[in-house]
């Protein structure tokens, strides 16, 4: 069974990028099942950017229940980046952190 997009609403379509985001980048920074081979803090870095533009600007518009676990996530994955990099950006400097302020 297949929805018309038009028929969804917009705080599913939010939520469904942002956990695509946040399981790429989860990935990106090789917290799957090969991390050797699936590494790739520059991509990382790339999607949690946009993850952290997503989930700021988006919520308003999903509600503090759905907005808090999107925030969760995102901080998860700015510490896993941070803790995954060799030469650790400066705080407030790391992915994501010119929307969400320094992570710590």
């Amino acid at each position: 069974m297949t929805r018309d997009i038009g028929d969804v609403p917009a705080v599913e379509i939010i939520s469904t990028a942002a956990v695509h985001l946040m399981s790429a980048a989860a990935v990106k920074i090789g917290l799957a099942q090969d991390p050797e081979h699936e590494r790739d803090l520059d991509e990382a870095r790339k999607l949690i950017e946009a993850l952290a533009g997503l989930v700021v600007a988006g919520a308003p518009a999903v509600g503090n229940l759905h907005a808090r676990s999107l925030r969760d996530g995102l901080r998860t994955l700015q510490l896993a980046f941070r803790e995954a990099s060799i030469f650790p950006d400066a705080p407030g400097k790391g992915p994501g952190e010119k929307y969400t302020g320094p992570v710590n």
